[in-house]
């Protein structure tokens, strides 16, 4: 019988991690407290709160919660705390490389604008990865529920930035809501700045949605993507390409996605050849952290330690990171699976 390794050390890298998603619920709890926020017995209750994003309400309530907790970040001692605990975490679930997700407007009128927050964040990062370990690199994200020309504006700053971390340029939000081709124009800036593009799809829509993605915004890397395994030619197409999924399986199930753990389509996305980095979206709201995605894998989906190494090395081949550091971290997976 083979052995089964401890996930939280096989290394890794961690591909879908947003910003407030990726708080400490102790943390919210003790901002919301210095801050007077009232939260709502979901945030506080100590378990992960009930959410079924499949319906305009539901994810209304998703996107409420989740600005709920956004609200407690109000100073750069806060961004900075953010970033290094979810670092921390990430290096106790072996994670060596984290690109963490973030739409700096939803922040700037508490930092002073785009500018001052970008520096915040940015100058939080370098902090955390040198404190840490992990390195750690920002996608900046547009919100596709609000103008394009927004967008166009993210885009520019987040390419005046590709100096000093920015790796990607990223669409959030409801997917069912507007078309990805209204946001054609802000994907080619930062493309065009070199930087990845890696918008969401192929979540709450179904393959139409990736296809979108792929074709009208040249992505690069897909947020999410699960739904693709509906269409045969569209996984085809991805594995082809070598398009890398971020797959959030316990993110899938908490929204409503998929109705159990079992039915997120791991299985078939991994035979059909399409890269996956498994996720964990945002913990704060839907419980669990990296290391959990890979025991999800393990324990739902029957996956082998010698294919979760795959799993792995093939969220290291899909980042940014510089080649020394993949490489350190593919010589690691061989290493934990050796052992």
């Amino acid at each position: 019988m083979e052995s089964v390794r401890d996930v939280r050390q096989l290394p890794k890298a961690h591909l879908h991690l947003h910003f407030t998603g990726s708080m400490r619920p102790s943390t919210l709890l003790e901002l919301a407290d210095r801050y007077g926020v009232h939260l709502p017995e979901a945030l506080s209750g100590g378990e992960p709160p009930t959410l079924r994003a499949t319906d305009e309400r539901g994810w209304f309530r998703f996107q409420r919660l989740y600005d709920i907790a956004r609200s407690c970040l109000r100073t750069a001692e806060d961004i900075q705390r953010l970033v290094r605990e979810a670092a921390e975490e990430d290096a106790r679930d072996g994670s060596g490389w984290l690109e963490i997700q973030v739409d700096p407007t939803s922040y700037a009128p508490r930092l002073g604008g785009l500018i001052p927050t970008m520096e915040v964040i940015l100058d939080a990062v370098e902090s955390a990865s040198r404190d840490t370990g992990v390195g750690i690199r920002l996608l900046v994200a547009a919100n596709r529920m609000k103008h394009p020309l927004d967008a166009r504006t993210l885009a520019r700053l987040a390419v005046r930035y590709a100096d000093r971390g920015v790796v990607g340029f990223g669409l959030s939000n409801d997917e069912r809501r507007g078309f990805a081709r209204d946001f054609d124009r802000a994907f080619s800036i930062a493309r065009e700045g070199g930087l990845l593009a890696a918008p969401h799809g192929g979540e709450l829509s179904g393959p139409a949605s990736v296809r979108d993605c792929l074709d009208d915004l040249g992505a690069g890397r897909i947020g999410h993507g699960v739904r693709a395994a509906e269409d045969p030619r569209l996984l085809r197409k991805l594995a082809d390409r070598g398009v890398t999924c971020e797959v959030c399986p316990s993110s899938n199930v908490a929204l409503g996605v998929y109705e159990k753990p079992e039915d997120v389509p791991l299985r078939t996305l991994f035979e059909a050849g399409v890269p996956m980095a498994l996720g964990a979206d945002d913990p704060l709201l839907f419980g669990s952290r990296l290391a959990a995605q890979y025991e999800l894998a393990r324990e739902h989906h029957g996956f082998t330690d010698a294919e979760l190494a795959e799993l792995a090395r093939q969220s290291v081949h899909g980042s940014a990171a510089p080649t020394e550091a993949k490489a350190k971290l593919l010589a690691g997976v061989d290493s934990w699976l050796a052992g």
